[in-house]
C-alpha cells in the first residue's frame, strides 16, 4: 500500500480487520436465527456441549466452554428453568451435578442446528461452492495456528 493512502484504508484492508467484520456479521447472523427459538449464543454452545458430553459435570462443562463458572450457573438456570436441561447428582460423585439434555433440549437443538446452518448459508451465499470450501479450508489453517 502506498505511504500516503489513508490510515482507515489501510487498517480495512487488513485481514485482522477483515476476519474481525465477517466474525462480526456471521454472529449476527446466527444470534438473530438463535433468537427466532428464544436461545442466545452461549445457551446454545452449553446446550450442544451438554448433547455431545452428557451426562457431564457442571464444572467439567464449564472448562469445555470456557464460560467463567459465575456464567456457567447463570445459564444453565435458564436452560433448567425452560425445561431443556436437568441437574442431577452424578452417580460416581454425589458432591456434583451431572447435566443432561431432556427430550425438549434434543428437538430444540435439531431446530437450532437448521437455523445455524441456514445463517452460515446466508453468510457465505456470495462464494461459489469452490470458494466456500477453499474458504473454510484456508480459515481452518489460520485459526487453527499456535493451538
Amino acid at each position: 500500500m502506498a505511504e500516503n493512502e489513508p490510515a482507515l484504508t489501510r487498517i480495512r484492508a487488513l485481514p485482522s480487520w477483515l476476519l474481525n467484520r465477517a466474525s462480526a456479521r456471521g454472529r449476527r447472523l446466527v444470534g438473530e436465527a438463535l433468537a427466532r427459538e428464544g436461545m442466545r449464543m452461549p445457551h446454545h454452545a452449553v446446550l450442544s456441549a451438554v448433547a455431545d458430553l452428557g451426562p457431564v459435570a457442571q464444572a467439567e462443562l464449564g472448562r469445555t466452554t470456557g464460560f467463567d463458572p459465575k456464567d456457567m450457573v447463570g445459564i444453565l438456570n435458564d436452560l433448567q428453568a425452560a425445561g431443556l436441561v436437568t441437574r442431577a447428582p452424578d452417580p460416581t460423585d454425589r458432591r456434583k451435578n451431572a447435566i443432561s439434555l431432556t427430550p425438549e433440549g434434543h428437538r430444540l437443538l435439531a431446530r437450532l442446528a437448521i437455523l445455524g446452518e441456514e445463517a452460515n448459508e446466508t453468510l457465505l451465499a456470495v462464494l461459489s461452492p469452490a470458494e466456500r470450501e477453499q474458504f473454510l479450508a484456508l480459515l481452518t489453517r489460520v485459526a487453527e495456528v499456535g493451538d
